[in-house]
């Protein structure tokens, strides 16, 4: 009897301690409803492109429909002019904007990462002088008029194009902030142990110290992502997108050349718009999820 008290005891504690122990990331997030709303419309977005071929009732590439069509049970969102189905173009333009901002966002990120950690760790040395100078250009070259230089005077446009033109030009601003975040973390006990372990930089930097920066890194990306699906609507919306690929900009850009408010087709022009703006809504929701994990204060009862 009193073993097993013993143990009862103790298998109470542990759960007492598993209760009362730091919350999990996940856990974190979704006890914020902002945060939570955001995943919710996110995910919602990522199923709609996964099931694209599902959700669609025709070929978004099929014009054979009557143009100028309105809104009905057979054609949810009415037709263009040129005889395509409004709805399937939306949901099969929900796989293009989605995968510029994953894309986008993973390729600004990463030469902010490597850039901004390598600047911060070498502070005062030749190579952060020399980081710190392309960091320092990059901030100060306008962003849009290259943007549409690459794109204007490349021979293939697409998906990847963009995902290129929007990392190269985005990075700079997220690789100052990780440089001034690892410069706080440089002096810390575990950077100074893994020195005197023998560990090179590099692998200080990048499996000692970076865990550290998770949540700073993934607010980090979030941001990258969220302008990489804003800039690859506007170069669309100004004519600088593949037009055999569909993507919510793009669409806009044909509602705006059709002129689609003169003829009725306001809904054409509304959904994809309004689509954007709930996407980036709910991205930037889930930005403020992340920075409850970094931040505790600003976490809700």
């Amino acid at each position: 009897m009193p073993a097993t008290a013993g143990r009862q005891g103790a298998s109470a504690r542990g759960r007492a301690g598993r209760r009362s122990g730091p919350a999990r990331w996940y856990s974190v997030l979704w006890s914020s409803g902002k945060a939570r709303f955001g995943i919710v419309v996110l995910g919602f977005f990522v199923l709609v492109a996964v099931f694209a071929p599902l959700i669609a009732p025709y070929d978004p590439y099929d014009s054979a429909f009557d143009p100028t069509l309105p809104v009905s049970w057979s054609h949810p969102l009415g037709t263009t002019p040129q005889g395509f189905d409004v709805f399937s173009q939306f949901v099969y333009g929900t796989r293009l904007s989605l995968l510029v901002g994953l894309f986008g966002g993973l390729f600004a990120s990463a030469i902010a990462v490597a850039i901004g950690l390598v600047s911060g760790y070498f502070e005062g040395t030749a190579v952060d002088h020399v980081l710190s100078f392309v960091t320092n250009l990059a901030l100060v070259v306008p962003v849009l008029p290259l943007m549409l230089v690459i794109v204007a005077y490349s021979e293939t446009r697409g998906l990847w194009l963009l995902v290129f033109v929007i990392g190269i030009t985005s990075w700079a601003g997220a690789a100052r902030t990780k440089r001034a975040q690892i410069i706080s973390l440089r002096s810390r006990d575990f950077v100074t142990a893994a020195r005197f372990s023998g560990a090179s930089p590099l692998k200080i930097v990048f499996r000692e110290i970076m865990p550290n920066m998770t949540s700073l890194i993934a607010a980090g990306f979030i941001a990258a992502a969220t302008g990489a699906i804003v800039a690859e609507a506007g170069l669309s919306f100004l004519g600088f997108s593949d037009p055999t690929q569909i993507s919510w900009g793009q669409m806009l850009e044909q509602a705006n050349a059709n002129g689609a408010l003169v003829q009725g087709l306001w809904v054409w022009l509304l959904v994809p718009g309004l689509a954007l703006a709930v996407l980036i809504t709910a991205l930037a929701f889930v930005n403020f999820g992340v920075d409850l994990l970094s931040n505790p204060h600003l976490r809700e009862d």
